[in-house]
């Protein structure tokens, strides 16, 4: 029986080959390597498709969340409210500013941050929340986005994972002043290798991070503002206008795949299924269980042939990173979904039967430890 591998690009890529090698050879042709015709030709599409006024592509997620913290002049002695548990380069963008990470709990249920938890991090200091739509569904934005105003604040979306989801009808990634994504090759719009953007509806601040992108620079140079060296390389972006059209269907594939995952494992004690916030929609990023026998699951699943991941397996605040870090409460709900959450494989191009087979081995799992 073939391996199935948590993740392949082989359905999305085959098919698109020739069309990314000539996307790729235009480039080579052009002669124009660096900020081109095909970065603005994606920030234009993609502003289109993710419904805002602008995108600004740079080098990598991370830098799309630090550059728009900083258009947004945070930095030190400032507070940014974050998830306690996302992956690092959210927190990162708020320290790489100087500014401090407030991290607040998540709804157990959906793993993404609870708004209801949000008024009691506030101070004075805070300037920011950051959420992140974590594994693909949409956070609960209406309520973000009210307390935002309420309190003055900023929001900053990490959309990184949740390209196309949406809450209340209304695109992820448009809801904040900035948000920040990445095209990092496994996202659900994967570039051949590191990229990013940020988007936004303010045409002043998209201006800012393009200095920031480009060493402070609209005129070569000519320096405004002391910026950065992070700019969307132009063969990424002609990749990502190839497979950008095909986004919309791939997504409809990964909620069929989930679907059939949710039919097959609903029944299973003590296996935590993707639970949906009413109004969010998930485009299942990643497709992930929580199970208190998820080291033995693991390793069950390993061993047919079945290959897993854990996002993630350390919060951030246990990292070494911020291990100087004062939190003003434990994060346990952090800590519990770390410990007991599992990917399980979900890409384009899986068929209902290999869906069927990691149920069905799931089940022989719980099976056997009944006994």
């Amino acid at each position: 029986m073939l391996p199935i591998p948590f993740l392949s690009f082989e359905a999305q890529h085959q098919p698109l080959r020739d069309a990314i090698l000539k996307a790729m050879a235009r480039v080579y042709d052009s002669g124009q390597l660096v900020l081109g015709e095909e970065v603005a030709g994606f920030e234009k599409e993609y502003a289109r498709f993710n419904g805002t006024v602008e995108c600004v592509g740079v080098g990598n997620g991370l830098d799309a969340l630090y550059f728009a913290l900083l258009a947004l002049d945070i930095g030190p002695g400032d507070e940014v409210i974050v998830p306690s548990n996302t992956y690092i380069a959210t927190w990162l963008a708020v320290t790489k500013t100087g500014a401090i990470p407030v991290p607040v709990e998540p709804d157990p249920a959906t793993s993404n941050l609870n708004p209801d938890l949000l008024p009691a991090a506030i101070t004075p200091r805070t300037r920011a929340i950051l959420p992140v739509h974590l594994y693909g569904q949409a956070c609960r934005m209406t309520e973000i986005m009210h307390i935002a105003r309420h309190y003055g604040l900023s929001v900053v979306e990490d959309n990184a994972q949740a390209q196309g989801a949406t809450f209340a009808g209304q695109p992820t990634g448009s809801f904040g002043e900035l948000n920040g994504t990445s095209f990092y090759p496994g996202k659900n719009l994967g570039a051949l290798g590191d990229a990013g953007a940020v988007t936004t509806n303010n045409p002043e601040l998209a201006h800012k991070i393009r200095l920031l992108r480009n060493y402070g620079s609209q005129q070569k140079y000519y320096n405004d503002v002391m910026g950065h060296n992070s700019r969307l390389d132009e063969l990424q972006a002609a990749v990502l206008r190839v497979k950008l059209p095909f986004l919309t269907t791939w997504i409809a594939q990964r909620q069929q795949l989930a679907t059939w995952y949710n039919s097959y494992l609903a029944d299973i004690p003590t296996l935590g299924l993707p639970a949906i916030q009413p109004g969010a929609t998930h485009v299942y990023h990643l497709y992930v269980i929580h199970t208190p026998h998820r080291n033995a699951l693991q390793r069950y699943l390993a061993g047919r042939g079945i290959t897993t991941m854990i996002h993630y397996p350390v919060p951030p605040h246990r990292q070494l990173a911020y291990k100087g870090l004062a939190l003003q409460q434990p994060l346990l709900i952090a800590e519990q979904l770390a410990d007991t959450c599992l990917s399980l494989p979900l890409w384009p191009g899986m068929t209902q039967a290999q869906i069927g087979r990691i149920a069905n081995t799931i089940r022989a799992y719980y099976s056997e430890i009944a006994i």
